[in-house]
């Protein structure tokens, strides 16, 4: 009777220990796979570089000479249109974002059609500020408040008669955003 009350309770803590390793190998196995989906879901470091020096060669060319303040308008107004549903999701897809229309190719920033400035930045002091801003905006998520809804924008030298509404000018650029979605 020994032998058998021994061998019920050597299986009943057989059963127990089972139980316990099987609980917290299933803990950490989710732990894992946690911590793993975590780190899919996050652009790696060459993604993000890539990134950072689309923004950064985009404000420089749009806005190389601006005040700081300009600088991070064109940079939130491209980071902006990431967010929108009407163009790229990548702030490359952004800046070199070409369109067809009426048979001819449009690109949302002019710079980019005019192959004459695709070289890299002639003056590396303009660009350095520039690369700057670009950080500020993309990684440490500085905005103005004034063009916080602005897609668009323009220099100030020239009226293409757009249906958008004004939000603000800052440097030689007028920021609008769209309203044809709202209620």
């Amino acid at each position: 009777m020994e032998k058998s009350l021994r061998g019920i309770y050597l299986l009943m803590g057989l059963a127990i220990v089972t139980l316990f390793v099987s609980i917290i190998a299933e803990r950490k196995l989710s732990a894992y796979n946690e911590e793993l989906s975590l780190f899919k879901s996050h652009p790696s470091v060459k993604t993000v570089e890539r990134e950072l020096e689309c923004l950064a060669l985009n404000i420089y060319r749009e806005a190389g000479n601006e005040p700081f303040e300009g600088k991070v308008a064109v940079a939130q107004v491209t980071l902006n249109r990431v967010q929108s549903k009407d163009f790229p999701k990548t702030i490359c897809g952004v800046v070199y974002q070409k369109t067809s229309f009426t048979e001819k190719v449009v690109c949302q920033f002019s710079w980019y059609c005019d192959s004459t400035h695709r070289t890299r930045p002639i003056n590396k002091a303009s660009y350095a500020e520039s690369y700057d801003v670009a950080k500020k905006v993309m990684l440490e998520g500085f905005r103005l408040d004034s063009i916080t809804d602005a897609l668009y924008y323009h220099a100030d030298y020239v009226s293409p008669n757009w249906k958008y509404k004004r939000v603000a000018k800052i440097g030689a650029h007028i920021f609008y955003k769209d309203t044809r979605n709202e209620l």
